[in-house]
């Protein structure tokens, strides 16, 4: 399943590209010097890594909260079907829903930091800049987040994250060199593939809470017992 976060981020680059792009561009990067222009976006996606690890325990945590209640397959399999429903139903139906005031300003402190870090060429500045990117609102990271929920293990939602993130690394350190490389009919048509790898993904977290015994993919649910034998016999 934690091959999936770096496919996702991979396949999902180019949306990446639609969103943070412009952050990519507008980096301060010391174009003369062609050594510390790469320590810098190094620095940059470091930022980003650590923001998406963040994130990726707490919502880990709040998996294993919820998995503590014994849902754990019910849980994946749940996480599995909104990633489908918020593939297949569109947007607008979501858009009656208002966020609440709060959240938007925060959004506007992370937007108006962006800025004043972006007017510096400090490596914090970079550091700064990639942190605060990770928060910025992006769909596909809602749905690595599903993904992180479903593992139901703090580490391991961060490690979906980091992966998610690494997989976008290719495409935004690309951006950052050069935005031409990319004509608009090639980002058109892997953007519509971004869904259908999605749902693909989904049903992937479906099978895992299925429980069929398919190894590595939907592998048997041990019963109480035979986890608190496993337990017991890892205890030194």
């Amino acid at each position: 399943m934690l091959v999936s976060a770096l496919a996702l981020g991979l396949l999902g680059s180019l949306h990446c590209l639609g969103m943070c792009g412009p952050i990519a561009f507008m980096l301060p990067l010391d174009h003369q010097n062609h050594g510390k222009k790469i320590g810098q976006i190094f620095i940059y996606h470091f930022g980003r890594l650590m923001a998406y690890g963040t994130i990726g325990v707490l919502f880990g945590f709040l998996g294993k909260g919820l998995s503590l209640f014994g849902i754990q397959q019910k849980l994946s399999i749940g996480m599995g079907i909104l990633m489908i429903v918020l593939v297949l139903v569109p947007t607008r139906y979501f858009n009656t829903y208002k966020i609440s005031k709060p959240v938007y300003q925060a959004l506007g402190k992370i937007k108006s930091k962006l800025g004043t870090e972006l007017k510096k060429k400090t490596p914090d500045a970079f550091l700064t800049i990639g942190f605060l990117n990770g928060f910025l609102p992006c769909g596909l990271v809602y749905m690595a987040l599903l993904g992180a929920i479903a593992l139901g293990n703090a580490w391991q939602g961060a490690l979906y994250m980091m992966l998610f993130g690494a997989g976008t690394i290719p495409l935004m350190t690309t951006a950052a060199f050069s935005h031409t490389l990319f004509p608009a009919t090639l980002k058109s048509k892997i953007r519509k593939l971004v869904p259908i790898f999605v749902v693909l993904i989904g049903a992937l977290f479906i099978l895992r809470g299925m429980g069929l015994g398919i190894p590595y993919v939907s592998p048997k649910p041990m019963n109480p017992q035979m986890e608190a034998a496993s337990m017991e016999c890892h205890q030194p």
